[in-house]
């Protein structure tokens, strides 16, 4: 564990909100967004609790900066993976499904990403001020807008607009279908104990992967439909 002294310059106060950051991603390395702790992420940043929310307001400010960085990279490596896999004279349905095909898998790789998604709307936005909710949703839009134009580069049919609302769609559904394709214990068991129950329990690279092509072809659908 890594003692800190008090840090005075701006340069060591960045490199200890660094440090918290780092502990933060190690546990999620280890463990689900709901068992990190504000007193295990102190311990490990060999902080006390009180001097690591002098850098961060909540456990719940952390995770946050840490989603933001984790769509960031995964952004920075999609968007190479989608370049490598592109066709442009292919027929737009083949175009489509390779563009669900690409994401969904590249998310079903980022555990951590995924988590920190499902995680986002109903436990790590309710426990920070106004001011990171700004700071983070300013981010996340950004990101989205990202992702969209990455999208529209495989399938120019989308529109700018209906390109943002696909990658929006794609951060909803890995959020809610994350969990359901990674159910507790007691649920594998009971999935084990009657199969008609285990036809339920989801992919999740193929359920997205569906769902993205449905999206995508409902909206060219609608934009032919209104031109």
């Amino acid at each position: 564990m890594t003692v800190f002294q008090r840090a005075r310059s701006e340069e060591q106060r960045a490199a200890r909100r660094q440090a918290i950051l780092a502990a933060a991603a190690a546990m999620l390395a280890e463990m689900p967004v709901a068992e990190v702790t504000l007193n295990e992420l102190s311990r490990r940043a060999g902080l006390a609790k009180s001097n690591v929310l002098r850098y961060f307001e909540s456990r719940e400010a952390v995770l946050l900066e840490l989603l933001d960085a984790a769509w960031s990279g995964w952004l920075a490596d999609l968007g190479p993976e989608l370049q490598a896999r592109a066709d442009p004279v292919a027929p737009v349905v083949a175009r489509s499904a390779r563009l669900a095909a690409t994401v969904a898998g590249s998310l079903s790789h980022r555990p951590v990403l995924c988590d920190l998604i499902s995680a986002q709307a109903a436990v790590l936005e309710r426990n920070v001020s106004p001011q990171v909710a700004v700071q983070y949703k300013r981010a996340s839009i950004a990101g989205v807008t990202e992702l969209g134009g990455l999208m529209r580069g495989c399938v120019g049919e989308l529109g700018t607009e209906d390109a943002v609302r696909l990658a929006a769609v794609t951060s909803l559904t890995a959020g809610a279908l994350w969990p359901h394709a990674h159910p507790s214990a007691a649920v594998l068991a009971a999935y084990e104990t009657d199969p008609a129950l285990a036809a339920w329990r989801q992919d999740f690279a193929a359920t997205l992967t569906e769902v993205l092509e449905v999206m995508i072809a409902g909206l060219l659908a609608r934009a032919a439909r209104s031109a």
